[in-house]
């Protein structure tokens, strides 16, 4: 765990005990690896949480987009993120929405670097 903080310190909790299992035998330099693929790929919960607050005021579906949730993202945007029912949703599950992407991101970068 400690050398994942060492490359991603603004990991936390069930993203960092994820990561931590994932990468159970996996050596220094992998883990260096991985980390740096990862940290270019992965969705902040800050980023999720403020374009879903765009919604309210613009374009509701833009979390959706960069979460490679193509389809609920042009439904979203063609139904007002659902009359705002379901931007109120991901409003309050922003932290999910983040972590399911982040998840098969990790899981894509671990199957590269072996």
């Amino acid at each position: 765990m400690n050398a994942l903080l060492k490359y991603l310190p603004d990991i936390d909790g069930e993203e960092l005990f994820y990561l931590d299992n994932l990468l159970k035998g996996k050596s220094e330099e992998q883990i260096k690896q991985f980390s740096f693929i990862y940290s270019s790929r992965r969705r902040s919960p800050m980023l999720i949480l403020i374009t879903t607050l765009v919604g309210f005021i613009g374009v509701a579906g833009i979390q959706r987009f960069i979460t490679d949730q193509i389809g609920l993202g042009i439904l979203y945007l063609l139904t007002g993120g659902l009359c705002f029912i379901g931007t109120i949703v991901d409003i309050i599950n922003y932290r999910n929405i983040a972590f399911t992407y982040n998840r098969k991101v990790a899981q894509e970068v671990n199957a590269m670097i072996g």
